[in-house]
């Protein structure tokens, strides 16, 4: 990564971080755990596993922060619950790399701010889409 990417990257993470001055009211399950990908379901049924689940991680932060790997790419945002159940994540400010033939960025990274509900059942994250768009699963990185 050029210096220049790396500084652009250095300070957009900054300006949503500075975003996340206050802490999510609701949803204080969701912060601690490195939650990996399992699957993702379409709302035409359709199912997508990635190759490693180990790529595709999301850490929940209380002050409001939430970091990612989508591949392999990292980026950061912010989130916030309006009350049980409600979860909405903002716009993320993600590295631009090229990541390998079968990979899962472009939707995952699209379809992140478009989630609008969330349950935790048997240790597992399920994320909702807005629309029926599908639901992914996650579970507790080991």
């Amino acid at each position: 990564m050029g210096k220049k990417r790396a500084f652009s990257l250095l300070l957009a993470t900054a300006a949503v971080l500075g975003c996340a001055q206050n802490p999510p009211q609701g949803a204080p399950e969701l912060v601690g755990p490195t939650w990996q990908l399992v699957r993702f379901q379409g709302g035409d049924g359709k199912v997508d596993m990635p190759v490693d689940r180990s790529q595709y991680s999301l850490v929940f932060n209380a002050n409001g922060s939430v970091f990612a790997r989508i591949d392999c790419n990292r980026g950061s945002g912010t989130w916030k619950s309006a009350g049980p159940g409600g979860l909405e994540i903002g716009p993320m400010a993600m590295t631009r790399a090229m990541c390998p033939p079968r990979s899962l960025y472009n939707q995952v990274e699209t379809q992140l701010p478009n989630v609008r509900s969330y349950v935790i059942r048997n240790g597992h994250l399920f994320l909702s889409l807005m629309a029926d768009g599908g639901i992914y699963e996650f579970e507790p990185a080991r």
